[in-house]
């Protein structure tokens, strides 16, 4: 079904800058706020080589708008607010700051010019990260970090020191692997990628900001460089012709139609948490509580293993029975029952996860954690961990759920970045 833009009306204010393949206003009716127009040109080596492709602009904005939406889901922090129509989208009003950040996870292009003697090909692990400084002039020079922190930029109130680079650095790499992993589910490596940050000026947080398109990045379907179908394509082309140019019209288009895609589960499942009682109601609704944030499903049920084993084992059946891939969470306090019955009775994976109290717990946890030879259960005490360790395994086969687990790891780490930074001014 063809996704379906209603253009809501806004009124546009101060244009606040215009590039080479968009244009960016100020809204008038919503401060904070700025519509980000795209056009319908494709440059190549800083608009040395320029052309007008019609409906550019239109797939350039249906794709960045798909991306941004697939990493704001995941967690990560953006300026992209909504698609206002065909070729605009409304972001958060950010100052830019003036980096381009490339993440490579294969050696090709400039890098191979750079670094003479590296194959075409050469796969890093980790991912080798570069920086270029936005300076057309001088056709946007290759930065080192102490030349980014000694360039002292500050941003709408922010000064661009250690931790907002180190914030940048991480960042990107974790939206790299995101978009790697979305894509890779429609067999096409992420070669490479560059993407900007800018510093939200109401907030004042640094966030993904500008377009990431078929322009930001290299895509080989397959692995196969013959099969690109990123915007290479154009630069490589020895004539520009209408012949040639369609055939690059085709290549976008093939993009933002597969990029839709990205935002699909790939396999559906569910986490089954089993209570002994519903006194330990509270403990397994932090469960389901934290299973809805990583967008997995999540069903209470109530049984015994000790007072009614042959409805635990039908209830168990019941789940086995409809082919949805699950995990058992047994919430069992005092003698655990459940999770050993569960686990010596399916093949399913099971996760004890037990309601421990002040008084009994050091005895009672003995029941999860010795269990009879051939049973593979675990022991997760933490609901929310219970809940986490189950988004873990869906995550092998699921990407949405792994990009979910992968930014906050992300925020996780931020989040101890800022504190520190706060301590460190507090001390001073």
């Amino acid at each position: 079904m063809a996704e379906v833009v209603v253009k809501s009306k806004v009124k546009l204010g101060l244009k606040l800058s215009e590039g080479k393949t968009k244009q960016i206003f100020l809204l008038v009716d919503q401060p904070g706020l700025v519509l980000v127009q795209s056009k319908d040109q494709i440059t190549a080596g800083n608009a040395a080589r320029k052309d007008q492709m019609e409906g550019k602009a239109a797939i350039a904005n249906k794709t960045t708008s798909c991306v941004f939406r697939l990493l704001q889901e995941s967690g990560i922090k953006t300026a992209f607010v909504k698609q206002h129509s065909d070729t605009a989208f409304i972001a958060a009003h950010c100052e830019m700051i003036p980096i381009e950040w490339v993440c490579r996870r294969v050696a090709t292009g400039s890098f191979l010019k750079r670094n003479p003697g590296v194959k075409e090909g050469y796969r890093f692990s980790p991912l080798k990260m570069e920086m270029f400084f936005k300076d057309d002039a001088n056709n946007d020079p290759q930065w080192s970090e102490e030349q980014l922190l000694e360039a002292k930029f500050c941003l709408a109130g922010l000064t661009i020191g250690q931790c907002e680079v180190d914030i940048m650095n991480r960042s990107t790499v974790a939206i790299f692997e995101i978009l790697e992993k979305a894509w890779a589910t429609q067999d096409c490596t992420l070669v490479d990628m560059k993407i900007e940050f800018g510093v939200n000026v109401k907030t004042q947080e640094i966030v993904l900001a500008d377009v990431i398109d078929n322009d930001s990045w290299r895509l080989w379907p397959s692995g196969d460089r013959s099969q690109q179908k990123d915007k290479q394509v154009y630069r490589d082309l020895k004539e520009v012709t209408p012949e040639a140019m369609q055939v690059v019209k085709r290549n976008f288009e093939w993009v933002s139609e597969r990029v839709k895609l990205l935002l699909e589960h790939q396999a559906g499942g569910r986490v089954v948490v089993l209570m002994g009682s519903t006194s330990d109601m509270a403990h397994c609704e932090k469960i389901r509580k934290a299973c809805t944030s990583y967008g997995i499903p999540c069903i209470l049920r109530v049984t015994s293993a000790h007072k009614g084993p042959d409805e635990t084992l039908r209830i168990k059946a019941e789940y086995e029975g409809d082919g949805v891939p699950t995990v058992f969470v047994a919430v069992a306090g005092r003698s655990n029952g459940l999770g050993p019955v569960m686990s010596g009775n399916t093949a399913y994976p099971v996760i004890n996860c037990p309601p421990l109290t002040p008084d009994w717990g050091a005895q009672d946890v003995w029941s999860s954690l010795r269990m009879p030879s051939g049973l593979g259960c675990s022991t997760v005490l933490s609901p929310e961990a219970a809940a986490q360790f189950a988004a873990q395994i869906f995550g092998l086969t699921d990407h949405l759920v792994w990009c979910k687990l992968r930014a906050s790891m992300l925020n996780t780490w931020v989040a101890l970045k800022l504190a520190d930074k706060k301590l460190q001014a507090c001390s001073l």
